[in-house]
């Protein structure tokens, strides 16, 4: 029995470098090339971080100057907002009186402003 136990140990000595389907590389060569594999996934974990870093900057950019000029334009229509209610107080006003001399200046001025206009964007 004891030749037997011998048998089994010197045929596992001699199996233990092949696996099934092949032969399997020492451990530290297996090792050198799982840590050079983990060390190039890590770089390139790192290159898409930064590009991610990036890219998330530059869309912080873009909204912030999107929320200034849209903070402009609020500002320009609050303004033409109160031009346009002066004027149309003053509408009101013309209109209240019906004063034909004043419905015909008030007519006359739009014309020529209007021709004016057209005249200039052509």
């Amino acid at each position: 029995m004891n030749s037997r136990r011998e048998f089994r140990s010197n045929r596992s000595s001699l199996f233990d470098e092949i696996e099934e389907g092949g032969i399997r590389g020492s451990s530290s060569y297996s090792h050198e090339i799982d840590e050079h594999d983990n060390d190039r996934a890590l770089d390139g974990l790192q290159d898409r971080v930064s590009l991610l870093k990036r890219l998330t900057g530059d869309i912080h950019e873009e909204v912030e100057s999107h929320n200034r000029v849209l903070d402009k334009m609020g500002n320009k229509m609050d303004v033409s907002r109160g031009l346009l209610s002066g004027t149309v107080d003053r509408f009101k006003i013309v209109f209240e009186t019906k004063s034909s001399r004043r419905m015909f200046t008030l007519v006359v001025s739009f014309v020529v402003i209007f021709l004016i206009i057209y005249y200039l964007t052509r």
